[in-house]
């Protein structure tokens, strides 16, 4: 008995410690957001979380309001649905929030990329806005031109083949690969003897680039939640290697038109001494972070204007009358129109359908580590306490984008509900009579802001200024109904739908 006791004792606190490193102790204290721990412990609802955020979300709210506290794999998420409190967040990220700690996990996992040194934003903003967007807007469409139009000129111009391919494959396909070409160079001219086959290189490189970029792309929802199966898993790691040597920083030097941005960013972390395994990694994440979202959200655009034929003609319409203010005119054995970024800020009607576009289709979830105990003052005045080492997050998409006090008749697509009357862009959205500065937020908000987001907007409107001038092109079944979106990628931007529906689309010259 006298050996028992101690034995008992030891059993008990392993598993009470056990248990209160699942969370089971953890209580709702005076001042917190009700705290809802889950049906699992340690999980929590990471299961439900995961099978469909939206719906899991709503339900919380319906059953919490609008903050509420729950579990998910071992963190503790406090999640706010009201966007009039949206400010406090982004002004309290500044100090008591941190986006980096959370990330760095994430892009450690899925792209095997670590740096302890934090390299200022302020470097690709520079080249992101203003004078450095003109250059990389430029080089895209230098890359469009050569994607989609090296056949132009090459047939009858009255009898030019259709072609027939799933809209969505063939959009992500066209704006990965000629992000791809303008930010990591195109082949040089020494190397090929003739700029014809340095191009022609270019895009079966790309080509092959972005069938693995598929592959790994499908993978990523379970990669970066960590719940891959033992043979998805080997993929995933072989298409790591993959991509780490394709984008090598020494591959990447023997290429022409590298992009300012892509070359700092390289440099930056070479005077800081990171070794080229590292940069190989970096160049791995820069390549998805800059084109991972952009091509479904333009298979979407296109989607929605060839399903809205209001919204295609005045879009439509919009685009000729650019081109004709710059005396440019399409024709045949004519040369290639010079779309300029100067152009793309005169289509206020483009824009209002790309942003109702990001409205329906992306849906982020913007999470901060709590770095001190903090509170959080709410829209109705009420007060809560916020743990440190807690997350805190929104998911915009159900708490705004689709809220239909904000956006009546949210889940229709109408493609001037970001214009006012006289054709400016409108800002005046409104949530219980209280006008509301985050109304969508497809790239984030406040100091974390997506600083790609023109370079990216950019690309959008230069596919769909590109298709709409040079190519026919219609559903081959116009009744089909738009494809739902795939629930499995809520959480990681622009979302992806759960099939591909069939167009066709033939060069006009």
């Amino acid at each position: 008995m006298g050996f028992l006791l101690p034995f008992l004792l030891a059993l008990l606190a392993s598993v009470l410690g056990g248990l209160y490193l699942l969370g089971a102790f953890r209580w709702c204290r005076p001042g917190e957001p009700p705290l809802d721990r889950g049906p699992i412990p340690w999980l929590g609802h990471v299961l439900e979380f995961r099978r469909d955020t939206a719906k899991f979300l709503e339900r919380m709210k319906r059953k919490h309001g609008d903050i509420f506290t729950v579990q998910l794999g071992g963190f503790y998420f406090t999640f706010l649905m009201d966007p009039r409190s949206f400010g406090t967040i982004v002004k309290e990220a500044r100090t008591k929030l941190d986006f980096r700690k959370f990330a760095q996990n994430l892009v450690q996992k899925v792209f095997g990329y670590h740096s302890d040194h934090r390299f200022p934003q302020m470097s690709s903003n520079k080249h992101l806005m203003g004078d450095g967007l003109v250059v990389m807007t430029q080089a895209m469409m230098s890359n469009l031109q050569n994607l989609m139009l090296h056949s132009v000129g090459t047939g009858d111009n009255n009898h030019m083949p259709w072609k027939e391919d799933g809209l969505f494959n063939y959009s992500y396909n066209i704006v990965f690969r000629a992000g791809y070409l303008a930010l990591f160079g195109n082949e040089t001219t020494k190397s090929t003897e003739s700029m014809e086959k340095a191009r022609e290189v270019d895009r079966v490189e790309s080509q092959e680039l972005f069938l693995e970029f598929r592959k790994y792309d499908q993978l990523f929802p379970n990669l970066a939640y960590g719940v891959l199966p033992p043979g998805e898993k080997r993929e995933a790691e072989r298409l790591k290697r993959l991509f780490w040597n394709m984008l090598s920083v020494q591959k990447v030097k023997t290429k022409e038109n590298i992009s300012v941005w892509v070359r700092d960013q390289q440099q930056e972390r070479e005077e800081h001494g990171m070794e080229d395994f590292m940069q190989d990694r970096y160049m791995f994440l820069l390549l998805w972070a800059s084109q991972g979202n952009t091509g479904p959200a333009a298979f979407w655009l296109l989607l929605y204007l060839m399903k809205h034929p209001d919204a295609m003609g005045a879009v439509k319409k919009e685009v000729e009358e650019v081109l004709k203010e710059t005396g440019q005119e399409v024709k045949h054995e004519g040369p290639f129109i010079d779309l300029t970024r100067d152009m793309l800020q005169k289509t206020p009607i483009l824009d209002s359908a790309v942003e109702e576009t990001l409205r329906l289709t992306t849906a982020p979830v913007l999470t901060r580590a709590v770095l001190q105990d903090m509170s959080l003052k709410m829209a109705d005045g009420s007060e809560y306490r916020i743990r440190e080492g807690d997350r805190v997050a929104l998911f915009p998409y159900t708490a705004v984008q689709i809220d239909p006090e904000v956006h009546p008749d949210p889940l229709t697509y109408k493609y001037d509900r970001f214009l006012t009357a006289e054709g400016g862009k409108k800002t005046d959205f409104y949530k219980g009579g209280k006008k509301i500065k985050y109304y969508n937020m497809p790239w984030g908000a406040g100091i974390t802001m997506c600083p790609g987001r023109f370079f990216a907007t950019n690309e959008l409107k230069q596919f769909v200024f590109l298709m709409l001038t040079y190519f026919d092109f219609e559903l081959k079944n116009p009744d089909e109904i738009i494809p739902d979106i795939d629930t499995k990628r809520w959480g990681f931007g622009s979302m992806q739908p759960t099939r591909d529906i069939q167009f066709r689309y033939r060069l006009r010259f």
